[in-house]
């Protein structure tokens, strides 16, 4: 059955996770195979580049099967899911300690001149996907996490802070500071695309 290509209904997802709690390759494979691109997504967010998004999926799936005893079906699977792989990646960046890269609370923050004639978030619908992703991929590590988890995964200022081991002021700093860059970006790959 290729769980890929279509829906799971909540019967046949806990019977897959009944199967996986049994340590059944099958089951597990299963699991796997149906949550392997969207955690995919998640991790390559974080990641640097390919095969770190790679081993950080590997890591989550890891966690997953460890702790899948702990889910009580009460909730959104997915988004449980979604958490330990979050936590995975934001575990990675830690261990990394990428702490340089993160501005301190009084880091001074240069204005940024908007040219709104050319100013590509005011035509976010015109920007193409694939835009998007690779100016996010620029960010530093730690722009890149505080932005990932402020604006994609909904995380306030200080639960941010806590998971990243920083100070509130940091992480909002590093929030400004991802859109300016991202600005930069992709205004110049709009420029780019438009001349």
């Amino acid at each position: 059955m290729n769980l890929k290509s279509q829906n799971i209904d909540s019967s046949l997802l806990k019977s897959i996770i009944e199967g996986c709690l049994r340590k059944e390759r099958k089951y597990q494979f299963k699991l796997y195979e149906k949550y392997y691109g969207k955690m995919m997504g998640v991790c390559y967010r974080y990641a640097n580049d390919r095969d770190e998004a790679d081993d950080l999926v590997q890591q989550g799936f890891i966690k997953l099967f460890k702790n899948l005893h702990r889910y009580e079906f009460k909730g959104s699977f997915d988004g449980w899911i979604r958490r330990i792989f979050v936590n995975t990646a934001i575990d990675h960046i830690r261990r990394k300690k990428n702490k340089p890269l993160l501005l301190g609370e009084d880091a001074h923050l240069d204005a940024f001149n908007r040219d709104k004639e050319h100013d590509p978030f005011d035509k976010v619908e015109e920007l193409d996907p694939k835009l998007v992703i690779d100016a996010i991929a620029k960010l530093t590590p730690a722009y890149k996490a505080v932005f990932n988890l402020y604006v994609i995964e909904d995380y306030a200022h200080k639960e941010i802070a806590e998971m990243l081991g920083i100070s509130v002021g940091t992480s909002k700093s590093n929030l400004s500071k991802s859109k300016q860059n991202l600005r930069k970006y992709l205004k110049e790959a709009y420029n780019k695309t438009y001349e």
